[in-house]
């Protein structure tokens, strides 16, 4: 993540004390006016720069989309009818094994687009890749067989694709969607799991080999 939220959040919260304890100074020498301009300044800088801290919290963990990225390298090895292994390489080096039920390779991710005011403050649209699953080409085996599913999301102590989600972020947000790809999963095969500024993608990176 960049450094300039960091800085902007600092500043932020240096203004606010300052102006707080100005507003203090002149409430002892019974400035009434001047002490409750500089307090109200004050818990707005604060309240600034709590907001900025929040945002920064929520987001970490996400990644800024400036142009076409690798999420993540995907292999999967059918292992019975309907059922498959598939093993996930992450950009972070982690990689995660499952065993899926569904005749394909199912993804999503949470995509955040901000504001451009807020590009300069260094907050690029960003995404994280939420969970994998299992999806069945027929609508009745999706009524009706087992289904799995596996986070690929981290916890953290702010969401803040939620507080987006749920209107709480105001005029910050400039969009909010989620995006889905789904490959075979019957057959071996290596992908790439790519982000654009259209959504998620998958891209082979071996031939398929015959079923």
């Amino acid at each position: 993540m960049s450094l300039t939220p960091v800085i902007v959040a600092v500043c932020l919260l240096v203004f606010g004390l300052v102006l707080c304890a100005a507003g203090l100074r002149a409430l002892r020498r019974k400035h009434w006016l001047g002490s409750a301009l500089r307090g109200l300044a004050g818990l707005l800088f604060l309240a600034l720069s709590a907001l900025t801290a929040t945002i920064m919290v929520g987001i970490r963990g996400y990644h800024a989309l400036t142009f076409e990225e690798v999420a993540a390298t995907v292999t999967t090895q059918p292992v019975a009818p309907q059922r498959f292994r598939a093993t996930i390489q992450l950009p972070d080096r982690r990689i995660a094994m499952y065993e899926l039920e569904g005749d394909a390779f199912y993804v999503d991710a949470h995509i955040l687009k901000w504001h451009p005011w807020l590009n300069l403050l260094g907050l690029h649209t960003s995404y994280e890749l939420d969970r994998v699953a299992g999806r069945y080409n027929a609508v009745t085996d999706e009524r009706s067989r087992p289904h799995t599913a596996y986070s690929l999301a981290r916890e953290r102590p702010v969401d803040v694709f939620s507080l987006a989600r749920r209107k709480l972020l105001g005029p910050l947000v400039d969009a909010e969607y989620g995006s889905a790809a789904f490959v075979a999963g019957n057959r071996p095969a290596r992908y790439e799991v790519r982000v654009g500024a259209t959504g998620l993608l998958m891209r082979p990176l071996v031939p398929s080999a015959a079923p």
